[in-house]
This record gives C-alpha cells, sequence and structure tokens, in this order.
C-alpha cells in the first residue's frame, strides 16, 4: 500500500552539523511534534538486551539453559511455569520497574516539555513516564512489561503485576535494594532459585487460565481500555494539527514493524507541505525521496544527538 506513494530511499549524504542545526531550527519553530519511538531509543538509554546487564541479572539461566540474551530468553521452552515466571519476573522487573540507566528519555523531555507533544511508541518499558511525560499524551501500541492479561484471552482487560513481580523475585532468593534496583546476585555463593513458588502463578480471575504478558506477538493480545483511549487521542491529535506546522520526530525505529510509525510518518509529512521529518537512528537514518527536501536525518547515538542539540 505505502510503497505506491513512495518511490525510493534518499541516498543523500547528510551533513550532520547542518542537520543538527535544522533540528533545533525545526523544534523551536514548530507548532506540535509528534515523536514516534523505536527500541533504538531505549537501546541509547542503556536497555541493552545482552552484554554485562544480561550476565549481571541471568548468567545462571545462560549457564543451565544456553540463553544468551534477554530478548529470546523470552521465547524460550522452560520446563514448567514456576521456572517461566522467575525467568519473567526478572525480565520485567529490569526493563519496567526501574529507570533506565542513561538520561536519554530525561533529555528528549525536556527538549520537548514546553511544546505541543504527543508520543506514539513500539516500547514496552515505561521510560516516557519515568521521565516525565504526561501519560495522556503516551500510546504504547505494542503492550506493556508492567501489565498482565488473560492468556485465552476470555475478556479485555489487563492488570498491574508490579506486587506480584516482587514477590516472585523475593522468593528466587533476590533482594531489592534501597533505590529499587534489583541487587546483582553473586550466582556463584548466593542461594538464588530458577522457581517461583507455586503459588506465586498467576492466573485469570475470570476463568482460571494461566496469566501472560500484555505484549503484541499473536493474535491474543488484549487492546483494553486504556489502550483504545490511548489510541484515540493520537489520533485526535493528528487530526488537530492536521495542517499545522508538525515535526514528526522518528527516534531509533527500525524495520521490524514499519508500518506503525515510520511509513505513517513518512506518508503524513508528504501530505502535509508544513510538516518536516526528522529520523535519529545509528546506521538506519534514512527518507524518501519524495520529501528529502523536508527531511532531517541523523546517524548517530540518540542519547549523543540531544545532548548536542541543547
Amino acid at each position: 500500500m505505502f510503497s505506491k506513494m513512495m518511490t525510493g530511499i534518499s541516498t543523500k549524504n547528510f551533513c550532520r552539523e547542518e542537520e543538527l542545526a535544522k533540528l533545533k531550527e525545526a523544534v523551536f519553530s514548530c507548532d506540535a511534534i509528534i515523536i514516534g519511538a523505536g527500541a533504538g531509543l531505549s537501546t541509547s538509554a542503556g536497555f541493552t538486551y545482552s552484554g554485562e546487564r544480561f550476565e549481571r541479572y541471568f548468567s545462571d539461566f545462560a549457564k543451565k539453559y544456553g540463553i544468551r540474551d534477554i530478548y529470546s530468553g523470552g521465547f524460550y521452552p522452560f520446563p514448567d511455569a514456576e521456572t517461566r515466571w522467575a525467568w519473567w519476573s526478572r525480565h520485567i522487573y529490569v526493563n519496567r520497574y526501574v529507570k533506565a540507566p542513561k538520561p536519554v528519555y530525561d533529555d528528549l523531555y525536556e527538549l520537548v516539555k514546553d511544546k505541543e507533544y504527543f508520543v506514539i511508541t513500539t516500547n514496552v518499558d515505561h521510560q516516557f513516564q519515568k521521565a516525565g511525560f504526561d501519560k495522556e499524551r503516551l500510546f504504547y501500541t505494542q503492550g506493556d512489561y508492567g501489565l498482565w492479561q488473560c492468556s485465552k484471552p476470555c475478556h479485555m482487560k489487563t492488570y498491574d503485576n508490579k506486587s506480584k513481580v516482587v514477590k516472585m523475585l523475593y522468593s528466587q532468593g533476590l533482594t531489592i535494594d534501597a533505590s529499587g534496583e534489583l541487587a546483582a546476585p553473586d550466582f556463584d555463593n548466593d542461594n538464588v532459585s530458577m522457581r517461583i513458588s507455586s503459588d506465586l502463578i498467576p492466573y485469570c480471575p475470570v476463568c482460571g487460565e494461566e496469566m501472560s504478558m500484555n505484549l503484541r506477538s499473536d493474535d491474543t493480545f488484549v487492546e483494553d481500555e486504556g489502550w483504545n483511549k490511548a489510541s484515540e487521542r493520537y489520533y485526535d491529535f493528528i487530526e488537530k494539527h492536521l495542517s499545522d506546522k508538525v515535526l514528526f520526530l522518528e527516534l531509533g525505529v527500525g524495520a521490524n514493524t514499519p508500518v506503525i510509525i515510520k511509513y505513517p510518518f513518512w506518508k503524513m509529512t508528504k501530505a502535509n507541505e508544513n510538516a518536516i521529518y526528522a529520523c535519529l537512528n545509528y546506521g538506519e537514518a534514512f527518507c524518501p525521496d519524495e520529501i528529502e527536501d523536508r527531511s532531517i536525518c541523523i546517524d548517530g547515538d540518540i542519547g549523543e544527538v540531544l545532548k548536542l542539540n541543547k
């Protein structure tokens, strides 16, 4: 559908200094900013799914099951529910209930807080609200690590999971420090289990089936009342600024789900002659030929770019 409108990708070599200056001017002069955020934004903020951070919290799972990163662990066929929820409780806590290690989201908030803005994101780690973004201006399209749903699902409702996740961590012998961080265990000496107590396994309060994560991975994803209201607010915001000077600010959006943010941003920029499209991405900053003259493309770490644009 979209390929019929855009005929090619610009191969222009964008000058970094010029693009930074154009971005600063676009933020200053625009009537509204629509932020589209992907995984690259959280990666820039320090939410990496492999390496030291993975080893700090999951090296026991890596040793026993051969898991090599946090993302792939979410798909591992664990032998029982007690082990699966031990994994997921750690996965949830370190990616949802702690603040990102680097102040990238904070810097982004400082950049746009006095503007008319709205955020659409495929990220599920809740970092926008932790940085101060208004929850009424956020649309989390792919779910939230902080929510559970019925795995069937038998009804369209989600449930906050923090209190039970914390109990799951304690049942494994893990601890949370005074700052709210999950304390890194000494897997060689600490008595840490890779199983939770059976009575902590979450079950649906309506049908009794086991709960699952509220993450869009198949057609069982629950779009609850909060999701639908956020969707309405997003499209109302677009309608309100249909012909205004809008900055479509795309941050760290890859090629996995371009129909959610990237393609719509291109299409809306082309349709509105007053709009500007900006793409900040490490190694993937590009735009279609049709909107090249109203595009800002910056190849680099998003956090570093935001610092330079202060």
